[in-house]
């Protein structure tokens, strides 16, 4: 039902950097609280971190997928269990003159 932001290493090129991994967990909440709270999450991201959200309000699968391709955003989404989806968005956003 919270926020949970954990951090994982990643080496990119000959640097080092951390890659945040935000997870955030809807499927006790209703939309528009799930959608603003991602949007929310996605706002604080940096050029390559995640987030992670699971949702099963139908409004929100319907509506985050949505918003997330209006924005131009990459995303992978999943069914976990018990109507449970869980979507991984990347921030890399999708360059719309390809």
């Amino acid at each position: 039902m919270g926020i949970i932001v954990a951090k994982y290493p990643c080496k990119l090129k000959t640097s080092s950097h951390f890659i945040m991994i935000h997870k955030y967990d809807g499927t006790q909440e209703k939309c528009p609280v799930p959608l603003v709270n991602m949007r929310l999450i996605l706002k604080k991201m940096a050029v390559d971190d995640q987030c992670v959200i699971r949702i099963n309000d139908l409004a929100s699968v319907s509506d985050i997928p949505k918003f997330l391709i209006k924005q131009g955003y990459c995303y992978s989404q999943q069914t976990i269990a018990n109507g449970i989806i869980e979507i991984t968005i990347e921030n890399k956003k999708i360059d719309s003159r390809d």
